[in-house]
């Protein structure tokens, strides 16, 4: 089994690197709650990645990819739940008070939204995002060729698939983290958290529409 590992390396570091749905919410989970508590959120991305690797492995990718009630069911749940999420950070930004004195800070999440709530919703994007999907079953066996087991390399670039990512979600988070504390003032907390509930709510447009 050969699987052509320069392509394929950097072929998952540039669809990483492009801001998505679940970078975002890294970037937002380590402005709003910290980098520690947004890197252990992203574990929630990386298990529904990592079963869609199994999947993949296992056989079903295809089967996926050719069933379009399917992969249009997990298309929409994604495009629901983005909206969902998009329209509750931007009424977080509004419930702020407008008085508010600027020089406050205001990272401080709702208690309620422990790292199991993030790592929740990194876990549902992640695994109703229709790129993702169409990543795995399509994009990751064009790498893998020759005669051996394909399960096995279907694997092994999965599991270098993860790597990628956690990686570069570890940079997104590096991002939060200096912009949590750069932001002194409430009205740029609040930019930031309008900002990106508008980019959650494109990206749920985009998928419908897509």
């Amino acid at each position: 089994m050969a699987i052509d590992w320069q392509a394929f390396l950097l072929a998952s570091l540039t669809i990483s690197v492009i801001p998505g749905a679940n970078q975002l919410l890294g970037l937002r989970n380590a402005y709003r709650r910290g980098p520690r508590i947004a890197l252990v959120a992203v574990g929630g991305r990386l298990a529904a990645f990592g079963v869609m690797i199994v999947l993949v492995s296992a056989g079903l990718g295809t089967l996926l990819l050719q069933s379009e009630r399917l992969f249009t069911a997990i298309k929409w749940t994604g495009v629901v739940y983005l909206l969902y999420l998009g329209v509750q950070t931007l009424r977080s930004s509004w419930r702020a008070a407008p008085g508010a004195a600027d020089d406050a800070t205001t990272h401080a999440d709702s208690p309620a939204r422990g790292v199991w709530a993030l790592s929740r919703e990194e876990f549902v994007v992640a695994g109703t995002n229709p790129k993702a999907v169409l990543l795995f079953a399509a994009l990751l066996p064009q790498f893998v060729s020759g005669p051996g087991p394909l399960t096995a390399g279907l694997l092994s670039v999965g599991v270098a698939y993860l790597a990628v990512e956690f990686a570069v979600a570890v940079g997104y988070t590096v991002v939060g983290a200096q912009l949590r504390r750069a932001s002194m003032s409430a009205r740029v907390d609040r930019g930031i958290q309008r900002t990106t509930g508008v980019c959650l709510i494109a990206f749920a447009a985009y998928f419908a529409t897509s």
